[in-house]
């Protein structure tokens, strides 16, 4: 296959790392861009050039040039412009969430199916080479059986306000914009269990601290102080139908003494730490033993990692191969991310 016509469609934030990473892969052809703000979009064009810069989406899905398409929109977008994508005959990457509702992805599916072009989710940490590192030791039987997991990712000031926290178009806060990233590796380090309950908790009682001064923090660019509907906090117990189970909290806002991130599983033979830095603990010779690999980068690169992403799309597309986050596995997240959210409502486990 000759270059791939690339499309972005949304070009906030996220967005500059589908458009560096595009630029980058020699396979693509950075084709157009679509914001719903019209100078942004053609200003993105410009500065990655861009043939087409479009402000709405239907009429850039229309043009038969375009071949593969990146979704950086909000959240309660994701689903709409894949499944249009899909049906105009475009493949498709879109950013994690993939959707704000079960019944969304399992759309989402069905248009997979029918249209027999490719959909890969955005679950970008599983595209680091220390994930795979681990994925492929878990996968010899270096730890044995892995039966426990702990995962972590505390903002102490770090609620980005705008559409982030807007539930209408995210869908939720720290769970459904961070969790998800912790939760999906972890899943996906454990060799993708599936999921049959979960207890879990969310808490709204710091709201977004805009009052905190003399420290910054990151500011969507729609920040709004006066806006905020989403939870502050998150924390859940997800068990899984071979007797495995991940403890996971996240947050926007805590009285926190600093951020943390952390993810740690527990095998029969061994265990390991993949944040904030990755070791392996395991036996030899009746003696435990702390090792560290020797790579790269001792914890997640997120530049390398979404660059792995970009370039395995594209090599999924040219080479007509199943992604490695396939749709399946992003209603598998959703079940677990929307069954989080209404144990918190009903305040008692629920199962999936």
């Amino acid at each position: 296959m000759s270059q791939l016509n690339v499309a972005v469609i949304g070009v906030g934030s996220i967005s500059t790392h589908h458009l560096k990473s595009y630029q980058r892969n020699p396979h693509v052809r950075l084709y157009a861009v679509c914001d719903l703000n019209g100078e942004r979009a053609r200003a993105k064009a410009e500065e990655y050039k861009a043939e087409k810069a479009y402000t709405d989406y239907h009429e850039l899905l229309a043009d038969p040039k375009v071949d593969a398409v990146s979704i950086c929109t909000w959240n309660n977008t994701h689903a709409e412009i894949s499944i249009a994508a899909l049906e105009a005959g475009k493949h498709v990457l879109v950013e994690k969430p993939p959707a704000m509702t079960v019944e969304e992805a399992l759309r989402m599916q069905d248009a997979v199916e029918c249209t027999g072009k490719l959909l890969q989710i955005g679950f970008v940490r599983r595209y680091d080479a220390n994930a795979q590192l681990l994925r492929e030791l878990a996968e010899q039987g270096e730890f044995g059986e892995l039966y426990y997991a702990k995962a972590s990712a505390l903002r102490r000031l770090g609620n980005p306000g705008g559409w982030f926290a807007d539930i209408e178009r995210s869908g939720g806060g720290p769970l459904i914009d961070i969790g998800v990233h912790m939760i999906d590796l972890i899943w996906y380090l454990m060799g993708k269990p599936k999921p049959v309950s979960v207890s879990g908790n969310t808490y709204r009682k710091l709201g977004n601290r805009s009052s905190i001064r003399n420290l910054n923090f990151y500011k969507a660019a729609d920040y709004d102080p006066t806006h905020n509907t989403v939870e502050d906090m998150a924390n859940a117990l997800i068990r899984f139908d071979n007797g495995a189970s991940l403890q996971v909290d996240v947050s926007f806002t805590l009285h926190a003494k600093e951020d943390s991130m952390m993810s740690r599983l527990y095998g029969t033979q061994g265990g390991f730490e993949i944040d904030p830095a990755v070791v392996i603990v395991t036996e030899k010779h009746n003696t435990i033993m702390n090792m560290t690999p020797q790579v790269n980068h001792p914890g997640f690169h997120f530049e390398s990692a979404f660059q792995n992403e970009i370039n395995h799309f594209v090599e999924c597309v040219r080479n007509n191969k199943q992604p490695l986050s396939p749709v399946a596995d992003g209603v598998e997240i959703m079940r677990i991310l929307r069954g989080i959210y209404d144990s918190a409502a009903q305040g008692q486990e629920v199962r999936l």
